[in-house]
């Protein structure tokens, strides 16, 4: 049985007719979902096609997209200030992924209050940086997207197969950048500087890991989307797959952006 460093994925009902920062999930038996979760009995719901995971991930990603340019554009006109935006932003996407993610139910409401949210805050971020930086928004957008389409192309030509080693490899990736970024934060607030968000070398390899590693989630989420698809989990599911892979998309989008602001430093 395969697994996810993405917890959005971890809850989706597999098998059975009834068709887990940063993808799509894995193969999972019935009794086997973490918090006791047993997938309900199969209703006769239309089946989840990849048109569907298409269209809603594509709809969350717009949403997204516009409202952050909105957000952008508001700070660097500076008609709003940007913590009056990434502060509401953060906070309200970081409830209601919690939402989304214990609710254990796909839920299109939830979701594309999520987008807005992360397009309030990532815009906002997104303006502060392109007031330092001009033309960094648009590098870290074709970065972001660039680096998708390459792992859908690795993923789709079979070149990387998503086997069980590799799954908790990148898991054990996965969880080890998050461990020392979180560290990294704790020892900031004490005045402690690692070197691992300073801007210097070694937060440029850093920073190049985690974007590697955050690229394989990738792999995860497409595989956990084609199980999704051939246990033929109902259409509404499409929702639920597309928030998984925003988390995944956001996370990369930060670190992109981080990493392109390191190398325009003088």
């Amino acid at each position: 049985m395969r697994t996810t460093s993405n917890p959005a994925f971890r809850n989706l009902p597999t098998g059975g007719g009834y068709g887990s920062y940063a993808g799509f999930g894995q193969q999972q038996q019935y009794g086997t979902e973490p918090y006791g979760y047993q997938a309900p009995p199969t209703t006769g719901e239309r089946p989840i096609t990849i048109d569907d995971v298409v269209t809603k991930t594509a709809i969350t990603l717009a949403t997204t997209l516009v409202v952050g340019l909105v957000a952008a554009w508001m700070v660097l006109t500076k008609i709003v200030g940007a913590y009056a935006l990434v502060i509401p932003g953060l906070l309200v996407g970081l409830v209601v992924s919690l939402v989304i993610i214990f609710k254990r139910t796909p839920s299109a409401p939830l979701v594309m209050t999520y987008a807005v949210a992360e397009g309030v805050f990532l815009g906002a971020i997104t303006g502060v940086f392109e007031a330092f930086f001009p033309g960094i928004a648009w590098q870290a957008i074709l970065g972001t997207f660039g680096v998708f389409g390459a792992m859908l192309v690795v993923y789709k030509t079979g070149a990387i197969r998503v086997t069980p080693r590799l799954t908790k490899w990148i898991i054990g990736a996965t969880v080890g950048v998050v461990v020392l970024m979180l560290g990294n934060l704790l020892l900031g607030l004490f005045g402690v500087n690692s070197g691992l968000r300073d801007g210097g070398t070694l937060a440029i390899i850093f920073s190049l890991v985690v974007i590697g590693i955050a690229a394989f989630n990738f792999l995860l989420d497409f595989e956990a989307a084609n199980e999704m698809i051939r246990s033929g989990v109902p259409a509404k599911w499409a929702w639920w797959a597309a928030f998984g892979l925003m988390t995944t998309l956001v996370w990369l989008y930060l670190e992109i952006l981080r990493l392109l602001s390191y190398l325009q430093r003088d």
